[in-house]
């Protein structure tokens, strides 16, 4: 098979916004495609905001139905009443955010133009069906959206590679770098021609530099005719197992099936295939906080536009070296500091106090190699406390067995300083650059809508 560049189109840009008006034809499906750009660019203002939820629930209800834009449709009142009454019971915990006055607008303008009541009968959310044999990936799915049968037969099979962030948080990178990091706020994990991933990172304590995920996007990009641009959220305390859009595959593409979701664990383990272009994304609500782990093949890593400006792409490039922390000097700095900065506060998860010593015999109950899952555990409960960081350390290690393809590189026991020229974050705001590269992939979905 060729280069990945040329022979793989990397995005289509979706028509059918057809503006918002009470003369507007078919309003609804073009609002409500535009919602999850409102939704990626203004994040809800507090982890409570379930803005989201109701989108999806409202889009998997209507998303099924050839006549969303016409008047004779009751179930679409009754759809529309529903998702007013779940934007009124978030609407508390929304106050100010973007996304939810949006909708809420939205929806008024939806029911003068479709002549809804704001009394009736409302129903229950069901989730989308998907049509006959799309549960399993179809037969006749385009070779071009199975990644592996795309090579032929003589060919050497793909490489893959792995890259997962867990804890406190640590990295392990798609080059087997180690490394544990600051990086507060949002970051790229993964930005290349095929997906993006970002995740948000906040304090673990008032005012302490441990950090953890409470955040994850996923951009799946439109490929050819295997899958529409499809988004993946998660939150603290909310872990979907369906895209935004209410829908759990790639769309209405011949080869939508090369992308679905699995739910492994209700609210705490997903699965999401990405057979078109070969990559498994694992995420994980462990505690209150998220885990994220991916297998993907080297060809995909590397499809960047312009790969010397991929600084910022942590899984292949890593954590910028003033976000980085180094375990032996906490260690020895840590002591009486730790507990002085614990003493006194109140954790959802009541912490306890530990020495190194109990710290080691804790996760050694888990992990009893003393790898870097193992020394990654013990740093998680010196800073935080929390004794579900050891089950973040053992699954991210459980993650890295199913997903890295080379068996004898499953423990790492050095960690990783070594950057590649560039890689250095701004001072001062380093979530700056990420969060402006979020806009511009938000934005350029939103673009596409209007076209």
């Amino acid at each position: 098979m060729g280069g990945l560049g040329q022979e793989r189109i990397v995005v289509k840009a979706r028509a059918g916004w057809m503006g918002m008006g009470r003369g507007a034809g078919s309003t609804a499906l073009g609002f409500f495609q535009i919602l999850p750009v409102f939704l990626c660019i203004f994040p809800a203002a507090t982890s409570q905001c379930k803005i989201l939820k109701c989108n999806s629930e409202f889009w998997a209800a209507t998303s099924g139905s050839h006549h969303l834009g016409t008047e004779e449709a009751p179930e679409f009142c009754t759809a529309l009443r529903t998702y007013a009454h779940c934007t009124r019971r978030t609407a508390r915990t929304c106050r100010g955010d973007l996304a939810y006055h949006s909708a809420v607008h939205g929806i008024d303008d939806l029911m003068v133009q479709h002549n809804c009541s704001k009394d009736g009968p409302t129903s229950q959310p069901r989730l989308r069906t998907l049509p006959p044999g799309d549960s399993q990936e179809r037969s006749d799915s385009p070779e071009i959206c199975h990644y592996e049968k795309s090579f032929h037969k003589h060919s050497a099979p793909p490489n893959y590679t792995h890259c997962g962030l867990f804890g406190d948080p640590h990295l392990r990178t798609f080059t087997d770098s180690f490394q544990t990091c600051k990086v507060q706020g949002a970051w790229p994990l993964i930005d290349n021609n095929y997906l993006n991933v970002q995740v948000t990172n906040t304090p673990v304590l008032p005012g302490s530099s441990a950090t953890a995920t409470t955040k994850l996007t996923i951009i799946f990009k439109s490929f050819q005719e295997c899958v529409d641009q499809k988004v993946y959220q998660a939150e603290m305390d909310e872990l979907p197992a369906a895209f935004a859009d209410g829908s759990k595959n790639g769309g209405d593409k011949h080869g939508a099936s090369s992308l679905k979701i699995t739910e492994k664990v209700s609210g705490q383990h997903i699965e999401i295939q990405a057979k078109y272009i070969g990559t498994t994304i694992v995420v994980r609500q462990v505690g209150r906080y998220l885990t994220f782990a991916v297998r993907m093949p080297e060809e995909v890593v590397n499809a960047v536009e312009d790969r010397d400006n991929q600084g910022l792409y942590l899984c292949l490039r890593g954590c910028p070296r003033n976000q980085q922390i180094d375990f032996q000097t906490f260690r020895s700095a840590q002591g009486t500091e730790g507990q002085a900065r614990r003493k006194g506060l109140s954790l959802p998860s009541s912490p306890e106090v530990f020495t190194y010593e109990t710290a080691m015999a804790k996760c050694r109950e888990k992990l009893p190699v003393e790898d870097l899952y193992f020394q990654s555990c013990v740093f998680d409960l010196l800073t935080t406390g929390d004794v579900n960081f050891t089950l973040a350390a053992y699954y991210a290690f459980e993650d890295v067995k199913m997903l890295h393809s080379n068996k004898d590189k499953l423990h790492l026991y050095e960690r990783t300083q070594e950057l590649s020229p560039g890689n250095t974050a701004p001072s001062g705001h380093p979530q700056a650059l990420p969060a402006l590269w979020v806009a511009l992939v938000c934005l350029s979905r939103c673009w596409s809508v209007f076209l």
